[in-house]
């Protein structure tokens, strides 16, 4: 009886950054239980890759180029995800970049990409799914935050300032959106083992390997988070066990906040 709340069959579920890491793997997870997948993301060889790769599995996928820092890219992939499927069950607003730089080392340029990525692009795609999935009955809406969303990290200013954002954002949505009935919750991993936070280790100038045991060793779980993970807290704040949270942080951390 209890797998009944995690099936999500003819759910649509509309993920950005779905490309790789924790978008691709929770793409997966929610194809797993039955959800239709929509891939967003700016790279079109990597998204439609991904798409096929879920389709040879068995699943149903499809690849939608979008700069979900475009609002004409965001209100048209809305429109054709409209005409495609006529409603949208679950967006996971995921898309997200980091640059390891103090306020000073920051260029303006930077700042503003990374605050557009995770933030603007949060609040552009909800902007044009949010009616779609509103005639439709509701859903769910899950932002991607991070552990430095809710407390401070070292050399990455504009990330810590753009997934505190999201945290508060996701608040704010759920206040304004619970009487169409559409959750909003807030999902705040820490170090997984993801392209993005291999990527800090070049930005940080410190050996791939020596970065990632060091990320993980001072966590009681004394491990590096991996992309189901997430994936599996996704699947909690998008199916019907969690119909009565909203507007809320779910930490995926291996205890690195406790």
């Amino acid at each position: 009886m209890i797998n009944h709340y995690f099936k999500l069959h003819d759910k649509v579920a509309v993920i950005t950054g779905g490309a790789s890491g924790i978008g691709f793997a929770s793409a997966k997870r929610l194809a797993e239980v039955g959800a239709k997948v929509v891939l967003l993301d700016i790279d079109e060889e990597k998204g439609n890759d991904a798409a096929s790769k879920l389709q040879m599995e068995g699943y149903p996928a499809w690849f939608v180029k979008c700069d979900v820092t475009n609002a004409r890219d965001c209100e048209t992939a809305a429109n054709y995800i409209k005409e495609q499927f006529q409603n949208v069950d679950v967006l996971f607003n995921n898309a997200g970049i980091i640059r390891r730089k103090t306020v000073v080392e920051l260029t303006e340029s930077e700042w503003d990409a990374v605050i557009n990525v995770s933030l603007k692009g949060a609040f552009l795609l909800s902007k044009y799914v949010i009616p779609l999935m509103s005639e439709s009955g509701g859903g769910s809406i899950i932002n991607t935050g991070s552990g430095w969303g809710l407390k401070g990290g070292d050399k990455a200013a504009s990330y810590c300032a753009a997934k505190a954002g999201v945290v508060n954002l996701t608040k704010a949505m759920a206040i304004d959106h619970g009487h169409q009935n559409i959750r909003v919750n807030c999902i705040c991993p820490g170090d997984t083992d993801t392209p993005l936070l291999r990527g800090e280790a070049g930005q940080l100038n410190i050996e791939e390997r020596a970065f990632l045991k060091d990320s993980a060793i001072n966590r009681p779980l004394a491990r590096l988070g991996t992309p189901t993970d997430i994936a599996n807290g996704v699947l909690f704040l998008a199916s019907e066990l969690s119909s009565w949270v909203t507007g809320t942080t779910l930490t995926v951390d291996g205890g690195g906040l406790a």
